[in-house]
Parts: C-alpha cells; sequence; structure tokens
C-alpha cells in the first residue's frame, strides 16, 4: 500500500506536486490528533470502533471515526468491515514508549505551541526574528523552563528524533585519547553516554541549566556509567566547566544567532586545555542544491529558535571568530557531522 502511495506521488504533475506539498500540514494536524489523543495506546490491546473510543478520548464519535479513516487510509491504522480500527505497523510506532519515541516527536514538534510559532512564518522572513518570540513573548528555552510538561515532551523528541546519531558519533570519532569530555548543552546525557560506553577511559561532564538536566542522573545510572560521569548546571552563556580534553556542542550552534554562538564558544575557548578540542555536532550542508534534511531544518531554526544550519565553509568562519581553527569534518552513519576544531 505505501509503495502504491509512493509510485502515485512520483507521476504527479509540476502543479500538484506544489500543492501535495503546500496543504501537507493537513496530514501533519491528523497525526498529532492522533499522537495527542492516544489513539496507538488506546487500540494496542485489539480492535475498537470510533464509538467505543469516544468516552475514553473525550471526542465526537462520528467526527473520530472520520479521524481514523483518514489515519487508515495514511496506512497508521486498518479498518475491518465492522468498521473497528486496529494499528497497522506504522502505528505500532505511535504508541508511548515505542522505539523512536515518534510520539513525543510529534507531540513537541507538531504540537499547538510549535505551530502557533509557524503561524508568523512570513514575519520571520521579513523581520529576521522567531515566530515563536512574536506569537509568546519569550524564547523557546524560556518557554520550556515554564512549561515542564512540554520540556519533558520535548527532551524525549530531541532523543528520538536524533536517536541514532549518539552510537554513530561515537563509532565514526576517537574519543580514545582523552581524559575528560564535557559535554556543554547536553540534556540528558544520551550522547555522552553512548560516548563513555564505547571508549572506556574519558571521564564524562554533562554541563546544561537545570530544569534540562533534571533526568540526566537516572540515565547515567542506568547505563551504569555513575562512576564515570557527573552533572554540573549552569548556564553556558556565562561559564563552561574548566579543564576538559574536549568539549562537545550537539546540537547547541544551530539553536543560537551569531553573537550568542560566539559567546558560547568563546566560554568553552577560555575552560579548556590548550591542547583542548571543539567538537561541534550538527548537520553540515552541502552547499549548491544538493537535497538534505538540514535544509528544512534550517526553516525550523530560523522560525523558533533562532539558529541557522550552516555548510563547513560557514562553520569555518565561525569557528575562525571565536580563536580557533577548523581542522576537518568528519561524516558519520547519521544525518549529522563532526566538526572539530582546535584553538589558536
Amino acid at each position: 500500500m505505501e509503495e502504491n502511495r509512493e509510485s502515485r506521488n512520483e507521476v504527479l504533475p509540476p502543479h500538484a506536486q506544489l500543492v501535495h506539498l503546500g496543504t501537507a500540514y493537513w496530514v501533519s494536524r491528523t497525526v498529532y490528533a492522533a499522537a495527542k489523543l492516544g489513539l496507538a495506546d488506546h487500540l494496542a490491546g485489539g480492535p475498537k470502533t470510533a464509538i467505543e473510543l469516544a468516552g475514553l478520548t473525550h471526542t465526537h464519535a462520528p467526527s473520530l471515526h472520520r479521524l481514523m479513516r483518514t489515519l487508515a487510509s495514511l496506512g497508521i491504522l486498518s479498518e475491518d468491515s465492522n468498521h473497528r480500527f486496529a494499528l497497522a505497523p506504522l502505528g505500532e510506532a505511535l504508541k508511548t514508549g515505542a522505539p523512536g519515541s515518534a510520539r513525543a516527536v510529534i507531540l513537541a514538534l507538531a504540537g499547538d505551541w510549535w505551530w502557533r510559532s509557524w503561524e508568523d512564518f512570513l514575519y520571520c522572513l521579513e523581520t529576521g526574528k522567531t515566530g515563536m518570540e512574536n506569537a509568546f513573548g519569550m524564547t523557546i528555552f524560556e518557554y520550556l523552563a515554564k512549561h515542564p510538561e512540554e520540556a519533558s515532551y520535548f527532551n524525549e523528541a530531541m532523543i528520538g528524533f536524533h536517536g541514532g546519531e549518539p552510537p554513530a558519533v561515537a563509532v565514526a570519532y576517537d574519543f580514545s585519547g582523552f581524559d575528560a569530555v564535557v559535554d556543554v548543552g547536553g540534556g540528558t546525557g544520551n550522547l555522552l553516554a553512548a560516548i563513555l560506553k564505547r571508549h572506556p577511559r574519558p571521564r564524562g561532564v554533562l554541563f546544561d541549566l537545570p530544569h534540562v538536566v533534571r533526568e540526566a542522573p537516572a540515565l547515567i545510572q542506568m547505563h551504569g556509567l555513575a562512576d564515570r560521569a557527573t552533572v554540573e548546571v549552569g548556564n553556558f552563556f556565562e561559564s563552561v566547566p574548566a579543564g576538559g580534553d574536549a568539549y562537545l556542542l550537539s546540537h547547541v550552534i544551530h539553536d543560537w544567532n551569531e553573537d550568542q554562538c560566539l559567546t558560547i564558544l568563546g566560554n568553552c575557548r577560555r575552560a579548556m586545555k590548550p591542547s583542548g578540542r571543539l567538537l561541534i555536532i550538527e548537520m553540515v550542508l552541502p552547499a549548491g542544491d544538493t537535497p538534505h534534511p538540514g535544509k528544512m531544518l534550517d526553516m525550523a531554526m530560523l522560525v523558533v529558535p533562532g539558529g541557522q544550519e550552516r555548510t563547513a565553509q560557514e562553520y569555518g568562519t565561525l569557528v575562525g571568530r571565536a580563536d580557533f581553527r577548523l581542522t576537518r569534518v568528519v561524516p558519520t552513519e547519521s544525518a549529522v557531522c563532526v566538526v572539530e576544531a582546535l584553538p589558536v
């Protein structure tokens, strides 16, 4: 069924392809509704009709039936002759806690607060300012600090969205020669844990805001790394832990504007050993019109946090302004690369 849908899309004339792209938000809001209502969790025990689910989901049964029928057309559910709906394999991945954390990613990145930010997309293009701040009067990080439920979904979403990256980074880059690795803005510690498990020599420091690292000690303990990793709280715009051999900035630099990035990089430059290395882990954009997922992510960076994705040349220029020299860009088996820079 999925192959048939793809085949139909391939033969669409140009105008129809454009209309398909322009109305893609219909699909986004439909899938978001399924995630918000927890339909996959409600159907985990077996098929149900919309009437059976209406009370559980506090919805209007005929409207819910129409939603579920549409989800079946997308391959998320399946409908039998008695109008009972069951989870299709794609729908199984929408259950809470399923591998990849799809439900959390959708609730965070297709949710109402993210949606409101995108309503101001033209404002972002006209001013260079974020839709997030125009809609809510605060940055995304200030918003998450005040909304712990959304913050929890967002943290889980980042693990799910970037789930394949930590092991890929740990394999692609040789961390074995370091004694101390500092993960600046490292969230819940997923990347740091992958690196320490792969490379037995270094110790790790996870550094982020208090509400961000709230769940990190449990994750570190779960991975059996409590004797090799510590958690420090603070603000990387003010300072970062000193004395590290390697300073990781994973999906940090792309969140901020140029001046803010230079502040973060400057703090890392002052904190690291003279022989230290700066390791920026981001999607590195190919030049020209080569397709790349980071190019659409770049639009999200414009709208919500106010940062940007960059090419290798743009990263070289950025780190040069902070007294670093870009030495190489190490590709990984995931969408991200490791941008390595040395202090000058």
